[in-house]
């Protein structure tokens, strides 16, 4: 299955793209999204600050579907 992976900031700087089509088997989590990301991107962090899938905040054992859209953030601080 394709799931589409949005990167901002830093992650973007790390990937080198802003946006990227990732093909993942059935039944993959964004944890197993993110093991893929590791492999193929060295410095990609293990433990992303932030993670939406279809814009909204996640936990990594949540199970991707064709077509989902996943996006990672940076952590953010302002007040």
């Amino acid at each position: 299955m394709k799931v589409t992976v949005k990167f901002f900031a830093r992650y973007r700087d790390i990937v080198g793209d802003s946006e990227i089509e990732f093909e993942l088997e059935d039944g993959s989590t964004v944890a197993s999204l993110i093991e893929k990301l590791l492999v193929q991107y060295l410095d990609f962090p293990g433990e992303p600050s932030m993670v939406a899938v279809n814009a909204e905040y996640v936990e990594p054992d949540l199970i991707l579907y064709e077509g989902d859209e996943a996006a990672f953030f940076p952590p953010f601080s302002g007040g």
